[in-house]
């Protein structure tokens, strides 16, 4: 049997261009991006101390954490090492990680809406936003902007 961090070796790429930037000290690496449904898979990586923008989903989204620790602002539980999370519809949260490395397999269906600190919408990404983040990506660094083809279902 696999401890979490066997999964994670094994899972991870050594290659740090598949890792798409996402905010300061936040990077994402793409596993599944369906154009369909409108949902995505990817390991959320947060390095040293870092934050996801205040947001919320109109659909349910999964979490499993493979590696460190991390947190709501909104709520006093903190996700550790092998635990699920699930983020249900329409809840407003900002997800921290105080200190250390911490990398979650999500599983997200429709997108993110950014808000500000009233509620209002600012922002929004989905699976047709988190495409162009990678393409733009993995162009700048090399691997060409059809590399994210292998991760895209129609």
């Amino acid at each position: 049997m696999h401890g979490i961090a066997d999964i994670v070796a094994a899972a991870l790429p050594e290659d740090e261009r598949l890792w798409v930037p996402q905010a300061p000290n936040v990077w994402f690496r793409p596993l599944f991006l369906n154009t369909v449904s409108g949902e995505w898979v990817n390991v959320l990586r947060v390095r040293k101390a870092g934050m996801l923008n205040r947001h919320r989903h109109p659909a349910p989204v999964h979490g499993y954490v493979l590696k460190g620790s991390w947190r709501y602002l909104e709520h006093d539980w903190v996700a550790r090492e092998g635990m699920y999370v699930f983020e249900p519809p329409g809840e407003v949260h900002t997800l921290v990680v105080d200190e250390g490395e911490m990398m979650t397999l999500f599983h997200v269906s429709g997108c993110l809406i950014y808000v500000d600190e009233r509620g209002k919408s600012v922002n929004y990404d989905d699976v047709h936003t988190k495409i162009e983040m990678c393409r733009r990506h993995f162009t700048q660094v090399g691997l060409g902007a059809d590399y994210v083809r292998q991760f895209i279902r129609t």
